[in-house]
């Protein structure tokens, strides 16, 4: 088993996406992570998903600090203490469990780092809607069609997050699903969004009702334009655009229904 991110996987080249910042890259089985050391926190994680051999496996693994990176890298358990903040899963640990059990295992138990997990409400990492709800969409289309699948997946890391603990809490998370349709690449984008609803970490903290969650389908090119990250062949390989729905902006998700593929 290959450790890392695999960019010929689809079948078709697509490379990590490249951050504008300085990182770290991290290695694991079948994913990579890639670390801003000075936010402390992800600016990238790619995954590759085989829907055909995905199994399910009981939860292993606890969360431990990377030693590749120092301590000061990375936002360790500080951080999570005696608040409503969760760790949570940016790789998520079944994305990378498919293929043989041993290979499984060590690949989903190697997602418990944590360059590899965002400070997020509790409310919003444990919803079975919205975010989560996202995420489980992927891997069910995946298992479903037997389809590979590549995902990123990071925080939008911005200058006006809210300071706590010597970090910033980011109030927006991106994540992009690419898959191969005949001999094209596809692509979906989607951002959660509480910054219009959040302005400081207390408020964050305060949320009790999912509604202040909001998750839309965006244009690739969106993603990048709030990350400055280089997204390489994505933007063009864009669902909304090959649906003709380039112009819709950014479409509120209410239900898995509302996400087009």
């Amino acid at each position: 088993m290959t450790d890392g991110y695999d960019p010929g996987f689809l079948g078709i080249p697509l490379p990590l996406p490249v951050p504008p910042m300085p990182v770290r890259t991290l290695p694991s089985p079948r994913f990579t992570v890639l670390l801003d050391p000075a936010r402390r926190l992800a600016a990238v994680t790619a995954v590759t998903i085989d829907g055909a051999r995905l199994r399910e496996l009981p939860r292993t693994g606890e969360w431990r600090l990377d030693p590749r990176v120092t301590a000061d890298e990375q936002t360790g358990p500080a951080a999570y203490a005696r608040n409503d903040l969760d760790r949570g899963h940016l790789v998520r640990r079944r994305d990378p469990g498919w293929g043989e059990p041993a290979d499984a295992r060590a690949a989903a138990e190697a997602t418990f780092t944590y360059p590899n997990a965002a400070p997020q409400a509790a409310v919003f990492n444990q919803s079975k809607d919205l975010w989560l709800g996202l995420e489980d969409h992927v891997l069910t289309y995946a298992e479903a069609t037997a389809q590979r699948v590549s995902v990123f997946t990071a925080p939008v890391l911005a200058d006006t997050d809210p300071p706590y603990r010597g970090i910033r809490i980011p109030v927006r998370y991106w994540k992009i699903a690419a898959w191969r349709e005949a001999d094209e690449l596809a692509a979906a984008a989607f951002v959660l969004d509480q910054s219009a609803l959040v302005d400081d970490l207390a408020g964050a903290l305060a949320i009790t009702s999912l509604s202040a969650f909001r998750t839309f389908q965006v244009p690739v090119s969106e993603v990048a334009a709030l990350t400055g990250i280089d997204l390489g062949p994505l933007p063009a390989a864009d669902v909304l655009a090959r649906r003709g729905l380039r112009e819709s902006g950014w479409r509120p998700l209410h239900l898995g229904d509302d996400i087009v593929v």
